[in-house]
């Protein structure tokens, strides 16, 4: 495993600092480029030298038998060889696809600070994947899921406030976890959201919400006087049982717990409960512009992807409901 190459960890770098992409993504980016590294040691019979690796990226090196050198050299042979050998592990063709936007991204970053001469990726096509639709669940099923949590002790209040917020606004799951108190507007019943990018964001809070984030706030401030602090403007809102900011994947077991306690799929996700606001909200009207904007879209056509559930919706209305609807 070579998870320490530098030229690879100054590319993940460049990705948070500069790209602002989230801890997830960039560390799924440097999984794929670790697969990549490997490739070359076993395919190239490299030894790994750390020293030899560093020294090559200084020097930008491509003579030396290193990790760094075949990278700097790859051609379009070497991209092949490597996608084949990952062909080979029945990866899903949306793994696939992110393996090559990966490689896509690490050499255009070469290219731009000259590091690389030619990029091979340029005649590396992206292949085409079945539109998935987004998953929804009704409304009902929501009901059951937020209604799920005891919220007459601390934890409880904590989880329904944050599934009620997760439906109220359709955030993403990183992005209810990145709440800091202070970005609560009680009186303007809205929230501050830092989405991706860190572009930032003001969405409403329905009543449901802003009732279970005034709950749990009351309870948590409650919590803080008996052990003599004071709330924290600055502090995360979502806290842990330690008093530190929750973590995305604690959320995705929290949610997981109360469908299975409301006899929903366990596998119904955060993200699903995005999906699901979304749709409900088309369903009921909502314009896409609007819901593009509450989703954080950057793009519309990210958006128009609920249209298709919602069309679909209204075809199975119109052959259930109208008289010669049904084929001859």
């Amino acid at each position: 495993m070579h998870d320490n190459l530098p030229i690879v960890q100054m590319f993940l770098s460049y990705l948070i600092d500069e790209r602002h992409f989230s801890p997830y993504t960039s560390r799924c980016y440097g999984l794929d480029l670790r697969q990549y590294s490997d490739f070359l040691v076993e395919h190239f019979g490299i030894k790994h030298d750390e020293a030899a690796e560093k020294s090559a990226c200084d020097k930008r090196d491509t003579k030396s038998n290193t990790v760094t050198a075949k990278i700097l050299l790859a051609d379009l042979d070497t991209i092949r060889g490597f996608l084949a050998k990952m062909g080979e592990q029945n990866y899903s063709a949306a793994t696939m696809a992110r393996k090559i936007a990966t490689l896509r991204s690490f050499h255009k970053w070469m290219e731009k600070r000259s590091l690389v001469a030619n990029n091979p990726m340029l005649m590396i096509r992206t292949p085409k994947q079945a539109k998935r639709l987004p998953k929804a669940i009704t409304v009902d099923q929501v009901e059951r899921l937020l209604s799920a949590p005891d919220d007459r002790d601390l934890l409880g209040a904590r989880d329904r406030a944050i599934l009620e917020t997760l439906y109220s606004t359709g955030i993403r799951v990183s992005e209810v976890v990145g709440i800091n108190r202070a970005d609560v507007n009680d009186a303007g019943e809205s929230i501050i959201i830092r989405g991706k990018g860190r572009r930032e964001r003001v969405v409403p809070l329905g009543s449901h919400a802003l009732g279970a984030l005034r709950h749990y706030v009351q309870m948590l401030d409650g919590e803080l006087a008996k052990a003599g602090l004071a709330a924290d403007p600055d502090a995360p809102l979502f806290v842990n049982k330690h008093g530190t900011r929750l973590s995305s994947r604690s959320v995705r077991r929290k949610v997981s717990k109360y469908l299975t306690q409301v006899g929903l799929d366990p596998d119904i996700s955060p993200h699903t409960i995005r999906h699901s606001f979304a749709t409900h909200l088309l369903d009921n009207g909502a314009d896409l512009r609007s819901v593009q904007e509450l989703l954080g879209h950057q793009s519309l056509s990210s958006t128009q992807v609920y249209t298709h559930l919602t069309s679909q919706r209204m075809r199975d209305a119109y052959d259930k409901a109208h008289p010669r609807a049904e084929a001859s």
